[in-house]
């Protein structure tokens, strides 16, 4: 079915197609993508064929033209069976979602549209010397004529070596200070590009390893946005819909780990007592503090997806609720380390074996660590608190 005819389909059938992917694709792939570290490329394949890699996009660069709200489900959906998968989602979204907000028409055209919309994007920020704080960059872009060359290295960029364009974030040629930022969309093909090897804990398949760009010749027409933006961007373009994004994949590995476990106990049988393990009170117990944490998380996640799209229609700065939003991933990663902990707790053995309970609690670790980690996101929802300011870039703040 072509992008345009996606378009016109009624939300329930796009929705039922977005389930059909992740049941057929998505959670027949997780356990041997887990196992073998393969990158889940069937996966956003699939998405794509059903439109779901352009979600935000407008119809007119072969997107749905769907909510925040609409994006935010399906990493939900996708991270009920697969976390790897989720993150992969998420940061191609993200990566348009900056396009769509700071892009021209050529740069959608090119990159949103192009092939069907089948392009996969990423974002390429952190880098080692600044580690948890991904927003401030040592690498700087120099002049090629009107053009660009980009030497950096980037510690974890998500699909790194698989993607077919990369929203990169480094200092502008002669940057005045360190917040004197610029984006770049560079070509996956590009010249220059090395990618390093991902062997992690857990999400093994979402290849978020080191990734070298080295002498990579940028056009002029691929700066996102205009020199110096870059830390509007940041706030504005890239933060909002990841975190939203974040948080939506661990709820939904949350609720799939919790999911698990309440069929294991179901179907578990101790014959020297002819009991169930959901028999025994002890084990409902946790069941049901694990499932009032979950519970949490849905109505808070469409609370602030709503509100995305409420700035958006008024061409409001979407940095407005980065606070609420950093919240929403600190909770949802710890719901989700907390689930996945009593998913392993409820079904013993079993549940410690190689399978999606064992590569739940693995993956959900990830999730206090991807930045902002968990560490620095509570010392910023502190410092707000009592009034001070982030220090980002500048310390006193800006």
């Amino acid at each position: 079915m072509s992008q345009d005819s996606l378009a016109l389909l009624a939300p329930d059938d796009l929705y039922s197609r977005l389930d059909a992917v992740i049941e057929t694709t998505v959670s027949q792939h997780a356990e041997r993508n887990d196992l073998e570290g393969r990158f889940p490329r069937e996966n956003l394949q699939a998405l794509a064929a059903a439109g779901w890699t352009g979600v935000l996009s407008a119809q007119r660069f072969g997107g749905l033209g769907l909510s925040h709200s609409d994006f935010a489900e399906a990493a939900y959906r996708i991270g009920r069976q697969d976390a790897s998968t989720g993150l992969v989602y998420v940061m191609h979204v993200g990566a348009a979602q900056t396009i769509n907000l700071f892009g021209n028409e050529d740069q959608k055209e090119r990159w949103l549209k192009a092939k069907g919309g089948s392009l996969l994007g990423t974002y390429s920020t952190s880098e080692r010397a600044s580690g948890g704080h991904w927003w401030y960059n040592f690498s700087e872009a120099a002049r090629d004529g009107e053009d660009y060359v980009l030497n950096a290295e980037k510690s974890f960029t998500t699909s790194s070596g698989q993607a077919d364009f990369y929203v990169v974030q480094t200092r502008s040629p002669g940057a005045k200070d360190q917040a004197d930022i610029s984006f770049f969309i560079v070509d996956g093909k590009a010249s220059g590009i090395l990618p390093g090897r991902w062997d992690a804990l857990g999400v093994k398949a979402n290849h978020s390893g080191p990734i070298r760009y080295a002498g990579v010749k940028v056009p002029s027409r691929d700066r996102l946005g205009a020199e110096g933006q870059g830390k509007e961007l940041i706030y504005d373009g890239v933060s909002p819909v990841y975190l939203i994004g974040l948080g939506a994949v661990w709820e939904g590995v949350a609720r799939g780990a919790l999911n698990a476990a309440v069929a294991h106990t179901l179907s578990f049988v101790h014959k020297d007592r002819n009991k169930n393990l959901s028999d025994y009170q002890a084990i409902r117990q946790e069941l049901g503090a694990a499932k009032v944490l979950v519970e949490a998380l849905r109505p808070w996640r469409n609370e602030l997806a709503a509100r995305l799209d409420e700035l958006w229609r008024a061409g409001k700065p979407q940095s407005e609720i980065l606070i609420p939003l950093t919240e929403f991933k600190v909770h949802a990663a710890e719901v989700a380390n907390k689930v996945a902990a009593t998913a392993l707790t409820v079904t013993g053995g079993h549940g410690y074996r190689r399978g999606p309970i064992e590569r739940s609690f693995r993956d959900a670790r990830a999730a206090i660590a991807m930045g902002p980690s968990n560490v620095i996101a509570r010392d910023w929802i502190g410092k707000s608190l009592v009034g001070l300011p982030l220090e980002l870039f500048y310390e006193g703040g800006e």
